[in-house]
């Protein structure tokens, strides 16, 4: 006796030391490493019993505690019966003895324990564990902790982890189902009796609904029992019945979250959740309240009376008891949500589901009530915010999940619940809440659109039942993104800081306000246009209006609008105007396509409307203003202007309609529009000091109009040809590099995309041929003056100078490669046939810079577009000299040097090189097969050692890709089979050739299994699957006789070690589609020998392991049998793990 309490003692001092702040960290380790060792004995369980009972201490708790949950979860196979029917005898009186002593957090690690025990061993050895936990919670004094063991018992049992076979986990989840009847009945009791022994209903009548929420009530609840029932006054409970509700609703929230829905879930429980879930609609206490225990508001707005019973006095006052009381709220929905996030419904669970609909909303018509005291909105404000959250997520559940079952029932009136939803909506306190509702019409709508299109007979039925909703919709919605309607909200965005979407809080906002507005034009498409134009109209007219309040004097022009009022008028005009716009250019895609005909005059109003405001801030500068406000009133002017160029831009694909509907027709309207179009645009490109932003939405337009529209005239323009004359001055660098490359995309595609509805005599290819190769000499003038500098070195001197050129150069020749590489053959002959200097000057250039990773980088990506898109036109002999010198110039050293510069240009270089490579392997026919010898032995001798052990996945992906690409593409470069001898049985025979490089390629693949990175590990197996989908690969003698049980046993190591979780099923398929190639020999020769070769395992596992493992042939049973075999194993390997001998005396 002595010497356990000289242990405790010990032990206490220990805990205290380890965890003082003076203490270090080497000491610190020691102690760790001296408790560590005590765990580990056999019988260090019965001290710690002793420490558990004589000591306040709660490190010294904890970490007996600690020593008890190892012991039972790792140690327990090993541990004598005898002691685990003491263990199991002496922890629950404990747990009886001390519970209410004890801080919270050791009664819950002991209540674990205790679980941990009946996981091991109830029902068998441990019988009363859970009639235990019954008892308990049916006992007054003794249900909350009965409620804390039962809730512990549902986390642990129920999905337990990986600590248990199969057979046990199944065997428990079954056991628990069984007791699940008893546990929500006793549940229901508990809610119900505390609700009616609170409850005031005999005291006080509910007070009267007015006639419309009467009306609306009847509709929703059929009948008067439950609106009576949910319009008592909410009672005032006691602190430990407060306790004891919210202990009960975790239970259950934690329950229904396993549980099927089932008739267990009876009507009275389901009636006592929402009496609870009512508690959060009662608004909260403000601290100036007298402090009575009385003083809550009860959800009518009446006070309630004293509690049959009353509470304890003083232990409500203030907002304490009001937080407690919102908390049950917040559990009462949790429970709701766990039951209604489930998509499974049985049938006789309908009618439950329809009444938690209608009992929800209720409260939602409670949440949405306005009376003298309080709007909708301040009313939620006061509710606690997790409530409303909940709420929320309930109706979010509610539309995208139920709403398709419940709404053709006639007893479930969806119109009033769109009203009430609607009520809700724009009555949110917080931005979050509105987006999260704004959402929630999003599912709404879509649902509405997909119902539509798959009833079409029935269109104008199902529109017109919802069309009032969705006029309301739109208007409030767009009321909601304009100053005018709505400047004390909108003024709390945030429109500087970027979220992880590079986008602005105020972006976002009228983002996600956007979404619903489209969605709704895709429905209403007339209505809403009529209702978004007017409102367009009048803050174009005020923009318009500008005019008359500019004043020159000397060089300056100034806006003349200074009253402070009147700016801020303007202001919100223009941050309005801006948002509209962007909503009309939103809508373009509906004027489009088959119904061209039936809106042309609508986007034809539209068009002309936008093109005259281009023309106007364009003609007057407004971007050039002096004003009252520059801070304010500049950047709004700068973005109507870029909107409006935004918004006509996103018409192109209605004027190329246009165009194409008026080709043999009179153009004058059309032309006159491109014309207008032109003209508001080259000014912005041609004037120096335009806003970036201003000149790269008319960069943009430009691009439209030459890519999407592609009127023939449009070169001809005056507007277009000052752009052309400014662009081949001699002077590089008027434009910002964006701008440049986007107007030279611009001109280059003018030239060379082929005219809409011409034929191929009247494109005038002659004429535009020539004047792309004098627009391209004039923008690759400086670049090809470096032909010289090939043969010798560059000097330190010119370095600099010659690189600015090939960076200012090469990617504007890029992205006009780019631009039109999936165009008709003529367009990229046109466009190689301008490009053909300046791409011998850069093969030229290439070995002089390989040192230069940057330069080599630009290069590289040059060379990987004229792959992608010219290299038809390059020619076979051309692009085989490419290959060859880059080939020569990657030696070993050169890509060793790159390569291990990690994440640097170096290895961005290697990865162009390899893309190169990628697209060379895959080219059809026999003129690039000379290389593949040369670009595999790169891959595997050259580029594979470097890589294969580096943990940085830089390169790896592109080298993988690279070879699959080459197995993929020449197959018959490994395999020389026809296709016919293919077809016919046993024919997976045949003869090899490159075998060795075949099998270093595989071998490659089942390295990178080995290794931690989780996406090389992805990318690679889909591409194993896809050699084996498109070429059989797994039935391959080769890979059948020599790799296939090597590729299974790594996979299944992989699944053991649990590296690649998140992967499991797509191991599991690839295992299967490999086991499958011969079902007879994975069962009788890889089984036995994978199982023989386990470590950790004795005999009789191993021979349990291999039953377990059913000889099923479809794939949900052989998934299943995987995942049970390495559960198993897993678990075995836990149990067998021994104990280390000694002892450590503290």
């Amino acid at each position: 006796m002595a010497s356990e309490e000289s242990s405790l003692r010990a032990l206490e001092s220990l805990m205290t030391e380890f965890f003082h702040s003076c203490t270090t960290n080497e000491r610190k380790r020691e102690i760790e490493e001296l408790l560590n060792n005590f765990a580990q004995q056999m019988g260090a369980w019965r001290h710690c019993l002793y420490f558990l009972s004589n000591t306040r201490n709660e490190y010294v708790m904890m970490y007996s505690l600690t020593v008890f949950e190892n012991l039972v979860n790792k140690m327990w196979l090993g541990v004598a019966s005898q002691d685990k029917m003491e263990i199991r005898s002496c922890l629950p009186k404990l747990l009886l003895a001390q519970h209410k002593a004890l801080p919270f957090f050791i009664r819950n690690k002991l209540c674990k324990v205790i679980v941990d025990i009946g996981r091991q061993d109830w029902p068998m050895f441990y019988h009363d564990f859970f009639t235990n936990t019954l008892q308990l919670i049916q006992s007054p004094t003794m249900a909350s902790l009965g409620l804390v063991l039962l809730k512990t018992t549902s986390e642990e049992m129920a999905c337990p982890r990986e600590d248990l076979s199969v057979a046990r986990k199944d065997e428990l989840r079954k056991l628990l189902l069984e007791q699940v009847p008893t546990v929500l009945g006793l549940l229901t009791g508990i809610l119900e009796t505390i609700w009616d022994k609170h409850s005031v209903t005999a005291a006080t009548p509910p007070p009267s609904p007015t006639s419309e929420e009467s009306e609306l009530l009847g509709s929703l609840l059929q009948g008067t029992h439950y609106s009576k029932l949910l319009s008592q006054p909410i009672p005032a409970l006691d602190d430990d019945s407060q306790q004891l509700c919210s202990l009960a609703l975790e239970c259950l929230a934690h329950l229904f979250s396993w549980i099927p829905l089932s008739t267990s879930i009876t009507p009275s429980l389901l009636a006592s959740i929402f009496h609870f879930a009512r508690f959060g609609c009662d608004l909260r206490v403000k601290p100036k309240t007298p402090p009575s225990i009385y003083s809550s508001c009860s959800s009518n707005g009446e006070h309630a009376p004293p509690a049959n019973g009353g509470g304890r006095p003083g232990h409500q006052m203030g907002g304490s008891g009001q937080v407690d009381r919102s908390r049950l709220g917040v559990l009462a929905m949790t429970c709701i949500n766990e039951l209604v996030s489930k998509n499974c419904v049985p049938l006789d669970f309908e009618e439950y589901l329809l009444r938690m609909f209608q009992q929800t909303f209720f409260l939602l018509q409670r949440l949405t009530r306005e009376n003298n005291v309080h709007t909708v909105k301040s009313r939620l404000q006061e509710l606690d915010e997790s409530y409303v959250e909940k709420f929320t997520d309930f109706l979010r559940l509610f539309v995208s999940v139920h709403l398709r079952r419940i709404e053709s029932n006639a007893q479930f009136p969806v119109v009033e619940f769109l009203a009430l939803l609607f009520k809700y909506t724009f009555n949110q306190p917080t931005h979050e809440g509105y987006f999260a509702c704004l959402d929630i019409w999003s599912i709404f709508l879509d649902y509405l659109t997909t119902k539509i299109k798959s009833r079409l007979a029935d269109r104008d039925g199902v529109l017109n039942r919802y069309k009032d909703a969705l006029v309301l919709l739109l208007r409030e919605v767009l009321n909601r993104i304009q100053f005018r309607y709505n400047q004390a909200q909108l003024e709390e965005l945030d429109d500087e800081t970027l979220d992880d979407d590079q986008q602005t809080e105020w972006q976002r906002y009228l983002r996600q306000s956007l979404e619903v507005v489209v969605k709704v034009m895709e429905l209403l498409p007339s209505h809403a246009f009529a209702t978004l134009f007017p409102v367009l109209q009048e803050d174009l007219d005020v923009y318009l209006g500008l005019q008359q309040f500019i004043v020159t004097s000397g060089t300056s022009r100034r806006l003349n609008i200074t009253a402070e009022n009147d700016c801020r008028r303007l202001h919100c005009a223009l941050r309005d105007l801006s948002s509209l716009l962007q909503a009309v250019g939103r809508l373009a895609g509906y004027f489009i396509g088959d119904v061209f005909a039936a809106r042309f005059n609508d986007a034809l109003a539209v068009v002309e409307r936008l093109v005259e405001v281009t023309c106007y801030g364009s003609q007057i500068s407004l971007y050039d203003l002096e004003t009252a406000v520059p801070s304010v009133l500049k950047p709004d002017l700068i973005d109507v202007h870029a909107q409006s160029l935004a918004a006509l831009q996103a018409y192109s694909h209605w004027l190329a309609q246009f165009y194409s509907e008026v080709q043999r027709q009179n153009q004058s309207r059309f032309i006159s529009l491109v014309t207008s179009t032109m003209d508001a645009t080259a000014p912005l490109i041609t004037a120096s000091d335009v806003p970036e932003k201003l000149l790269l939405s008319a960069c943009h337009l430009m691009v439209s109009m030459a890519t999407t529209v592609r009127p023939v005239f449009l070169v001809t323009l005056p507007a277009v040809q000052n752009i052309f004359n400014l662009i081949t001055e001699s002077q590089t660098g008027r434009l910002p590099q964006e701008a440049h490359m986007l107007v030279c995309r611009a001109l280059s595609n003018m030239l060379l995309l082929p005219w809409s509805n011409l034929p191929e005599s009247e494109q005038q290819w002659q004429t535009r041929s020539s004047s792309h190769a004098s627009l391209l000499a004039a923008l690759t003038r400086h670049y090809r003056l470096l032909r010289g500098t090939a043969n010798q070195p560059p000097h330190r001197l010119g370095l600099e100078d010659t690189k600015a050129v090939l960076h200012q150069t090469l990617p504007v020749l890029r992205d006009i490669v780019d631009s039109i590489s999936g165009e008709s053959t003529k367009s990229r002959q046109i466009c190689y046939q301008s490009l053909q200097e300046s791409v011998q000057v850069s093969l030229g250039l290439f070995p002089v810079f390989i040192q230069q990773p940057d330069v080599t980088d630009e290069m590289l990506s040059f060379f990987l577009t004229l792959f992608q898109g010219l290299r038809v036109q390059m020619g076979v002999p051309f692009t085989g000299q490419i290959i060859h010198t880059f080939l020569s110039m990657f030696t070993r050293e050169q890509l060793a040097a790159s390569i291990l510069q990690e994440g640097s240009a170096g290895c961005r270089v290697v990865e162009k090189f390899l893309k190169i490579l990628q697209v060379v392997v895959q080219e059809p026919g026999q003129a690039f097969k000379p290389f593949l010898p040369s670009i595999i032995a790169l891959c595997m001798e050259q580029v594979y050692p470097i890589v294969a052990e580096r943990s940085s996945p830089d390169v790896k992906a592109e080298m993988f890709e690279l070879l699959y690409q080459v197995l993929h593409h020449n197959w018959r470069y490994f395999f020389k089979t026809s296709v016919l001898a293919s077809v016919q049985r046993g024919s997976a025979e045949e003869a090899m050739e490159n075998e060795a490089q075949f099998s270093a390629a595989m071998q490659a693949f089942g390295q990178s299994f080995l290794q931690p990175d989780i996406h090389i590990f992805k990318q690679n197996l889909s591409y194993l699957e896809s050699l084996n989908s498109k070429h059989k690969l797994y039935h391959r003698k080769l890979f059948r006789t020599s790799m296939l049980f090597h590729f299974i046993n790594v996979l299944l190591q992989v699944l053991l070690h649990k590296s690649h979780d998140l992967l499991q099923e797509e191991i599991a398929l690839a295992v299967y589609n490999m086991a499958s190639v011969d079902f007879d020999a994975f069962y009788s020769a890889f089984m036995p020998e994978f199982l023989n070769g386990c470590q950790g395992v004795d005999a009789n596992q191993r021979a349990v392991l291999g039953r377990n493992f059913k000889l099923e042939r479809d794939l949900p049973s052989f998934t299943q049998s995987v995942h049970r075999l390495v559960n198993d194993l897993r678990y075995y390997r836990l149990c067998n793990s021994s104990l280390p001998t000694g002892t450590v005396k503290l």
